[in-house]
């Protein structure tokens, strides 16, 4: 493992082995719930922060006082659908970590205006009192959540259209390529850059071009997370592959 922080900024990167990912993660988790029994979590879905849920399942923590927000939800998708993100949350995270339910907040797709769908949902973020720690995936094309290229660096949550990049990423999940959906609901980079905290997880050699991007490229809308490197307190847990492209700076301690 190696490590380095920008004190300026908090930026936290730390390569390891992918296996250890998970556990540093949860050690992370589960400090902020022991200083903060009520904290505010943003889930991420996707394959990246699978070990930490895995990680936290394992551990005995007193989560029943923390609460979630899920960074976004497909809109179409019919009640119950497997790859629906409720679903997803429930199966990798609710179930194993043993959560209420009730403590467990995603955009109600269901509802027939999905604009106010976002805009209610943005309102429950904020009356929670806004996230402790959010975790977050990074996509091929630089998107954070759903956040595609070209979202403005100060949105919030909002209905997207998906491009046709990322449900090709996607269509793994499903029978065919048709069947992904278009539209999400979104926590927007504004909302996400309002987190006290930021946990982003990135594994492989296909996501180094995007991690290099957004960590080493210039903060513009064509990188959405790129927007990490004006938040204050951002931790980055990666594989050795992940990282290949960054600067030799960020791989090595000092």
């Amino acid at each position: 493992m190696s490590a380095t922080v920008d004190q300026q900024r908090k930026l936290h990167i730390s390569h390891h082995d992918a296996a250890e990912i998970g556990t540093v993660a949860a050690d992370l988790v589960a400090g902020l719930v022991v200083d903060l029994p009520r904290a505010v979590i943003g889930l991420a879905t996707g394959s990246s922060p699978l070990p930490l849920y895995q990680s936290l399942a394992r551990r005995r923590l007193d989560l029943t006082a923390v609460r979630w927000f899920a960074l976004d939800e497909y809109i179409g998708l019919p009640a119950g659908h497997p790859e629906s993100y409720a679903a997803v949350i429930e199966r990798e995270v609710i179930t194993p970590l043993g959560l209420d339910p009730a403590t467990v907040l995603l955009p109600d797709v269901g509802q027939p205006d999905v604009d106010q769908a976002a805009t209610d949902y943005e309102a429950a973020i904020a009356s929670a009192g806004g996230i402790d720690l959010q975790i977050l995936g990074i996509g091929h094309n630089g998107h954070l959540a759903f956040n595609e290229p070209g979202s403005a660096l100060d949105s919030r949550t909002r209905v997207e259209v998906l491009t046709q990049s990322t449900r090709q990423a996607n269509a793994r999940f499903f029978d065919c390529l048709d069947d992904v959906p278009t539209r999400c609901i979104t926590q927007g980079l504004g909302t996400i850059m309002a987190a006290k905290r930021l946990l982003l997880l990135v594994q492989g050699r296909d996501k180094a071009e995007a991690l290099s991007r957004a960590l080493t490229g210039p903060v513009h809308p064509d990188c959405p997370a790129s927007v990490l490197q004006l938040h204050p307190d951002v931790t980055v847990l990666t594989d050795v592959a992940a990282a290949s492209l960054l600067p030799a700076g960020a791989s090595s301690a000092r």
